[in-house]
Order: structure tokens, then sequence, then C-alpha cells
């Protein structure tokens, strides 16, 4: 069966200036991440980056887009990020089985045939998010255990942004063609996921927010540095936000979330910063 997906076209600056709420919802928001027994993905034109989550319960799943991307199978022209964020399941790639807990990832290199995903349990199903990115190599296929990654700790609790960071689909960590991908975790009592807030020109982003409770709420700031917009995101929902537009977010709580780049390059600091009397 082929896979349903939803498409984001591409927006510049001038295109939102006059969004309303829903419109910059529609253009920007994934509203519904992981249903359990489907696969839900979404495909922005920014950069061409496919996102979204795989929730396995009482059979396994795989990822079909054959037709809508033009290929023989999924991976022949791209590479994959995954992180469980559910319950313990597990990646069955090219017939070798790989158990993943929470928080354990994976890299998936291009050319990848046959992947499917399972849960342990159905009634605690495991929740893949994944990305893919198009690809011009192959890198080889890694597990990245969560177990084996030592955080960066960053930020100040006096600024309300100390946070740890676990690189997994970094050159620290593996090879890829452009795909980079981490899970942040915000200590208790900080609530930005950075500030001062910074663009990238040469990469976009998306950003799923989650382990949040059911009144938590995050406020996702994008658009131009001087001309600011934001969107109010509940757990398990993700933003795309592109090159031109700062990245920051802020929660009512401490959350969690997973960051995903593609584009020119692969180095993480590679950002712009912005003046905080820069923005408006």
């Amino acid at each position: 069966m082929e896979t349903a997906y939803k498409t984001y076209y591409s927006q510049g600056p001038k295109n939102i200036v006059h969004h309303s709420t829903e419109e910059l919802r529609e253009d920007f928001l994934a509203e519904e991440i992981f249903t359990a027994g489907k696969v839900v993905l979404n495909y922005t034109h920014h950069d061409r980056q496919i996102f979204g989550g795989v929730t396995p319960t009482d059979k396994e799943l795989e990822i079909v887009l054959n037709k809508s991307l033009g290929v023989e199978y999924f991976l022949e022209r791209r590479e994959l990020g995954v992180i469980n964020i559910g319950g313990p399941g597990s990646i069955i790639i090219e017939g070798k089985e790989e158990p993943m807990v929470k928080q354990d990832g994976y890299y998936i290199g291009k050319e990848t045939k046959d992947i499917r995903f399972k849960s342990d349990d159905a009634n605690n199903p495991a929740k893949f998010y994944v990305v893919s990115t198009p690809a011009h190599k192959v890198y080889p296929t890694v597990k990245i255990a969560i177990a084996n990654i030592t955080p960066k700790v960053t930020g100040d609790s006096k600024t309300l942004n100390k946070r740890s960071i676990y690189q997994y689909i970094h050159p620290n960590v593996c090879e890829s063609c452009q795909l980079q991908m981490g899970y942040t975790i915000l200590s208790e009592g900080s609530s930005w996921n950075t500030m001062p807030a910074h663009t990238h020109e040469r990469r976009m982003e998306t950003y799923l927010y989650f382990d949040m409770e059911a009144d938590t709420r995050v406020f996702h700031f994008m658009g131009e540095p001087d001309a600011t917009k934001h969107l109010v995101l509940s757990n398990e929902q993700a933003i795309i936000s592109p090159s031109w537009s700062i990245h920051t977010g802020v929660g009512t709580s401490d959350y969690t979330f997973i960051w995903a780049m593609c584009g020119e390059n692969i180095t993480y600091e590679d950002m712009d910063h912005v003046a905080m009397q820069d923005l408006k």
C-alpha cells in the first residue's frame, strides 16, 4: 500500500507577511505525527525533506513512496534518520532485526531496500520519528544507541535555556550526505530551546516537540528577525523552519524536541546569531 503524506510547498518571507494564524499553521505545522498502526509522513519542498511518524501496533509497517517519489523503492535516492520516542520495538533492515528502546536512533544509508518497523507491545507501541533527505552517496547504516551518546550540556538556568543536546546523525557520530538529526532535552526550570535566536541560511530545519503534558504548550517563533510570527504547538506536533526564518521556541514547561536539518553543509555550528535588539 502506498504511504499517504501531506505536501508543504515552499514559502518565502514575503509570502507570509499577511498570513493569518490558520494560514501559518497550514503552511508550516504538522499537527498529527503518530497514529496507531499507521505511517504518517510530510513532504516539504524546503530542501525536499520528508518527516513523520511510524507507529506499528500488531503488524509490521514499512514506508512505501515509490509512485510519489518516482523511484523503485523509498531510499533509492534518499537517506533516512530514525529515533524511537515510544515503547520498545525494533527495526528490521534487509532481514536483520535490531531492538530499539526509547531514544535509540538509526542512520540508514541510501539504496537500502527493505526496512520494516515493529513494536514489542501493541498497547505500548514504539513511535519511530523518521526524517529523510535526498542523498548522492551510500554511507554505512549505523545504529545510534542512546546508551552510547554523551550529551553536550549548554545554556544556563539564569537565561532559562539549560539543555542537553544528544547528537545522533552528526559528523561526530556517523557520516551522512546532508541529513543531521539530534535530540534536545530541556532541564527542569528552563524553557527556551535557544535564545538569542539564530538563522542558518544554508540549511532548513524541522522540529518535533514531545514529552509534554496535556496542558503544556510550546510557542515556536519564526519569520525574519525583524518580522517575527509564532505558532502554538502541543505534544507530538512538528514544525517546518525555513532557512530564512529564525529558529527558536519557548515552552510553558520543560519539554523535549528532535531537530533535523538538511541543506548545503553539515556543520552544526554554522548559524547566524541574531542580536536581541534586532528582534521585532
